[in-house]
């Protein structure tokens, strides 16, 4: 266990690391810039990570766990009672893609997707993103259970690779609304 100030300089690093994941992806976290941000000199991004790899990491689980607690916040807020089947697409929606997708926002829906094919070509994350992804299927089979609409996992996984094939596929749009796209598949997949 490190000091209270070292914990404190690590955490602010992560923290800035996830924001530059945020706003510009994989490419936007470096140690310059994750320094500035924090407002660190640039020779704690090595002292506290081993590697740039490994502030990733970091920033990478970061910025999925606090998706996920969004996504159990929204699931805690779940009225009694299957919803309709409108609402249970948007909470499945929510939990996929991320509420800031609702407007058209496409910053956290390609982040989301950039986390994920990124584990193909930086194999370090790619145990980090099987386990966040074990963690949200788990989280959507619950919502979905709770809904009175649950799934096996199989289906599960067959729901959400439709999903992700169907946002992925409309990213290419000329004028995307991935979560319009899912919405259409979902409403065939999980209608009357």
């Amino acid at each position: 266990m490190g000091t209270p100030k070292g914990e404190r300089r690590r955490a602010e690093l992560v923290a800035a690391a996830a924001d530059l994941l945020r706003s510009g992806g994989f490419d936007a976290v470096r140690h310059r810039a994750v320094a500035e941000r924090a407002g660190l000199p640039l020779s704690s991004t090595t002292y506290y990570f081993d590697s740039l790899d490994d502030l990733v990491v970091a920033a990478t689980e970061r910025t999925s766990r606090d998706e996920l607690a969004e996504g159990r916040a929204r699931l805690d807020a779940l009225a009694e009672g299957p919803p309709d089947t409108a609402a249970l697409i948007e909470i499945v929606l929510d939990q996929l893609l991320g509420p800031e997708s609702r407007d058209g926002g496409l910053d956290a829906v390609l982040l989301r997707y950039e986390r994920l094919v990124g584990a193909g070509r930086r194999p370090y994350l790619a145990p980090l993103m099987r386990e966040l992804r074990g963690e949200l299927d788990a989280l959507l089979a619950e919502v979905l259970a709770r809904c009175g609409r649950p799934l096996d996992p199989d289906a599960l996984r067959e729901l959400v690779a439709l999903v992700d094939g169907f946002v992925v596929s409309g990213l290419i749009e000329a004028d995307p609304d991935p979560r319009a796209t899912a919405r259409e598949v979902l409403s065939r997949v999980l209608g009357p």
